[in-house]
């Protein structure tokens, strides 16, 4: 009797061992306390199972992003769960009781299996902003996974210091806790009033998913000089400094202009640019005749080469543009006109009365 005693509490001792260390590290699990059911009567469980679900967490793809990003990560769910043991708590009496038993069995191999899975994913960093509400992946049998991953949208902040990030994966789900079976006979063709008592659980499992911010080069407008004449063409000149981490080569600028300016050379090319270093843009801008004096705005994108020769483009670098009420054709070029019109006449007018002058004498 001792024996046996010793034995079932080595059993029980191996179960807690294989329950605490079936689940991955990173990976918790907690079972939410719930009621027996009304109808569940344990006089008829012919076992007790251990065991049960074990959802885990995979990032399909690349985890490496850039600041600004904001993109749609992947995510495959695997049930790895197992059954780890039972126990007999009835013997068999009777061919009922066998056949009661044999089927109980049966229907507590479904104890591993995660009923009706729903998952949320969270950041704790204010520099990572998960867009997507919770995500339903439906159930999965022991050894089954995901037959379409889980998508979830993440909004990387421009200004998110390099690092790894874990995003935090709540997974909850139903599972099987016990089963019991009751009948009054059977037959050849099978038993008599069966009667079956399901009682199921909620577990939850937390996973962290790990995104990096990765280095890269980043671009700031520090200087804008230019001689912008409404009705005429003129140079810009637009100096760009890396600001990032990351050298980029072979950087090109692109601006974009709008009414009242445009352009038949919006490129430039300015080299390679290590961190810190700065080079100096140059375009030929046309200014539309009759532009409203004001400030304006104008966007550039600056395509370059990474340290792995992938070519990248750059968030839109905005710098702006002062057309002054001075600034018009008019008062560049009419206005003098007329100014030195009016002397010349005034002196032609002033000699032609200077002269009469002389005569009347």
């Amino acid at each position: 009797m001792i024996k046996i005693k010793y034995l079932k509490l080595l059993i029980l001792a191996y179960v807690i061992f294989c329950m605490l260390f079936v689940l991955p590290v990173s990976a918790q699990f907690s079972i939410k306390q719930v009621e027996v059911p009304d109808f569940f009567n344990f006089g008829d469980d012919y076992y007790k199972v251990h065991g049960g679900p074990d959802v885990t967490a995979t990032l399909i793809g690349n985890n490496e992003y850039s600041r600004g990003d904001e993109v749609t990560i992947s995510i495959n769910l695997m049930n790895r769960g197992k059954i780890t043991g039972f126990e007999s708590n009835l013997n068999a009496e009777n061919e009922l009781d066998m056949r009661l038993q044999r089927e109980e069995m049966g229907y507590e191999s479904q104890r591993s299996n995660a009923l009706g899975i729903s998952a949320t994913l969270k950041s704790d960093d204010p520099h990572i902003r998960v867009k997507s509400g919770p995500q339903e992946a439906g159930s999965l049998a022991s050894g089954d996974q995901t037959l379409r991953p889980l998508q979830f949208n993440i909004e990387i902040k421009k200004d998110a210091p390099t690092g790894k990030y874990p995003l935090n994966l709540s997974l909850q789900y139903d599972f099987q806790k016990n089963v019991q079976l009751s009948g009054t006979d059977h037959d050849t063709l099978g038993m008599v009033d069966k009667e079956a008592g399901f009682w199921y659980a909620t577990a939850q499992q937390f996973q962290e998913i790990n995104v990096n911010i990765v280095d890269d080069a980043r671009f700031e407008v520090t200087n804008v000089t230019y001689d912008l004449i409404p009705g005429n063409n003129g140079l810009i000149y637009v100096t760009y400094k890396n600001v990032g981490e990351e050298t980029a080569k072979n950087s090109v600028v692109r601006i974009s202009t709008h009414d009242p300016f445009s352009t038949t050379d919006d490129q430039a090319f300015i080299g390679t640019l290590e961190p810190g270093d700065e080079s100096v843009a140059v375009f030929n801008l046309n200014v539309n005749d009759g532009a409203t004096p004001k400030i304006y705005a104008m966007n550039s994108m600056i395509k370059y080469e990474d340290k792995n020769g992938h070519v990248e483009m750059s968030d839109n670098i905005q710098f702006q543009v002062e057309l002054k009420p001075g600034d018009s054709l008019l008062n560049r070029v009419i206005v003098p006109i007329i100014f030195l019109t009016f002397v010349s006449g005034t002196v032609l007018i002033l000699r032609k009365l200077i002269k009469k002058g002389k005569k009347n004498k």
